[in-house]
């Protein structure tokens, strides 16, 4: 994976900006970025981190081994600021629990995105690890599922998203940023962000939205 330049500062730069912010930037720029149909379960404020991809097959009970339920590489493989993301195709099938939660916390990790279930939510609220999902369902993965790929493209939330691409979550939505675009989304966010500042201070003083619209050109 290639090295992102001045995480810290990208990250920082990430968790001071609204996810609807960062939305309104990426349709500037053409980008399809925001997740449809996956909630954040557990977790509170902003989160942001950069992607590390799993790819899962699903099928009934029995389809496959114990030993093909290898999630525990990719879980081991987490580190901090990452953010484990995972394609399950939409399956009502939990990949991610309690003890996943715990290794992802103790890793430092950012937090978990599944397109398909988790379960074990109270214990991971306990955590304080941020975790979002389709479903959550006690319905295990074990028997049920494989894993296809790992540091692979995939899709989640019908958005795709490659290894080190930024991920960021608030209660409002997930948005992934390519990662050969994070800075001038990043710039592009951040201008939008200091317009709504002056919207809003300029709606204080006038009171009318319709006004500082046109007045700002922004809305």
């Amino acid at each position: 994976m290639k090295e992102i330049k001045q995480p810290d500062s990208i990250l920082e730069r990430a968790r001071s900006l609204a996810t609807a912010t960062l939305g309104d930037a990426l349709d500037a720029f053409g980008i399809p970025g925001v997740m449809s149909g996956i909630a954040r379960r557990t977790g509170s404020g902003r989160v942001a981190g950069f992607a590390q991809t799993m790819l899962q097959q699903v099928a009934p009970f029995g389809s496959f081994s114990f030993e093909d339920f290898a999630v525990g590489s990719a879980f081991d493989a987490t580190s901090q600021d990452t953010v484990l993301v995972v394609d399950m195709g939409s399956a009502d099938v939990s990949t991610f629990g309690g003890l996943a939660a715990l290794t992802l916390t103790l890793h430092n990790a950012a937090g978990a995105v599944v397109d398909g279930g988790c379960r074990d939510t109270v214990e991971i609220a306990r955590l304080g690890l941020t975790v979002a999902s389709r479903t959550v369902t006690p319905r295990t993965g074990k028997g049920r599922l494989r894993i296809v790929s790992r540091g692979e493209a995939i899709t989640c939330g019908g958005v795709c998203v490659r290894p080190n691409d930024l991920v960021v979550m608030d209660d409002t939505g997930i948005v992934v940023v390519p990662q050969d675009r994070i800075l001038a989304v990043l710039d592009a966010a951040e201008d939008l962000d200091r317009r709504d500042t002056d919207f809003a201070q300029r709606l204080r003083t006038d009171g009318s939205f319709a006004r500082a619209a046109a007045s700002l050109k922004h809305a």
